[in-house]
């Protein structure tokens, strides 16, 4: 005779017993399981209770940073660097929202100084967006730029009505199931027989790779996903590691192709001048 069932009889008995005796005691008298809390009180749980909320990055308009409204003009060169707008006020490079109030169409853009001796309306665009806004070539328009500005909102997540909303009982229910005691000692069964798996390694926190408050190099902000594309094709052709970023703004996507992160001062003084040697006379130093 086996003189160790005995013992791990009367255990298991003791534990299904305490899990069961816990089970019912977490009933209330409406038969919600309630639980515990810290000042004696319970709360009963229901479908639907739990919030979540997450931080979300969104473009906002920003005119007090930047806004202009004026005729703009496309001369008919094809230019690189995406979709961009020139004004003689601007001091440093901003991403903007370029508007054509003409027929409503608007793109998303990167904004530079322009020339105050060039002739013709006071905002040049660039070829790619003159095709967003539909503008031809020497035919002036008019246009409203303004500044965006990246801030973080809160978003509600997403609820998974699976986890929280009841669902229909199923047709047949088995004596397990209804008898606390037997559910309690299975869970146990199962705890036994089941393998425990070694906890996932954490993820590596990834490393600062630069101390420079911008340390990327834009190139240009497209709104067709190939025309990025092609440009960062044509960066890793020159030995450099492109990064294409998609946002999104009033339901229109666009694509940003930056370079970096440069580790140092004098490295991204040395990308800048890489990148214009390729043609892009406009690229800037951004945050991200």
């Amino acid at each position: 005779m086996d003189t160790t069932r005995k013992p791990r009889h009367a255990a298991r008995l003791t534990v299904t017993a305490a899990v069961a005796l816990a089970l019912l005691a977490g009933c209330d008298e409406n038969g919600q399981f309630a639980l515990p809390m810290p000042n004696g009180k319970s709360v009963a749980t229901t479908a639907g209770s739990t919030k979540s909320t997450k931080l979300v990055e969104r473009d906002v308009e920003a005119p007090e940073v930047f806004s202009a409204t004026d005729q703009g003009l496309w001369d008919g060169r094809p230019s690189l660097g995406g979709v961009w707008v020139a004004h003689p006020d601007v001091t440093e490079p901003e991403r903007v929202i370029i508007r054509n109030e003409a027929n409503g169409k608007f793109v998303i853009g990167a904004l530079f100084r322009k020339e105050r001796d060039l002739p013709g309306p006071k905002l040049q665009i660039s070829s790619d967006a003159a095709a967003a806004l539909s503008i031809l070539a020497g035919a002036p328009a008019p246009l409203n730029v303004t500044a965006l500005r990246r801030e973080e909102t809160e978003e509600a997540a997403p609820i998974d009505e699976s986890a929280t909303s009841p669902v229909d009982a199923p047709a047949q229910v088995s004596e397990t199931a209804l008898d606390p005691i037997a559910a309690a000692g299975a869970a146990i069964d199962a705890a036994a027989a089941t393998p425990v798996a070694p906890p996932a390694p954490k993820p590596e926190t990834p490393r600062q790779t630069s101390s420079l408050a911008k340390p990327f190099v834009q190139l240009g902000i497209f709104s067709i996903e190939g025309n990025a594309n092609r440009v960062a094709k044509q960066m890793r052709g020159a030995g450099m590691v492109p990064v294409i970023k998609q946002s999104e703004i009033n339901g229109k996507p666009f694509w940003r192709v930056l370079v970096g992160p440069a580790g140092s001062k004098s490295e991204l003084n040395n990308l800048i001048k890489a990148i214009k040697a390729e043609g892009f006379s406009d690229a800037y130093a951004v945050t991200n």
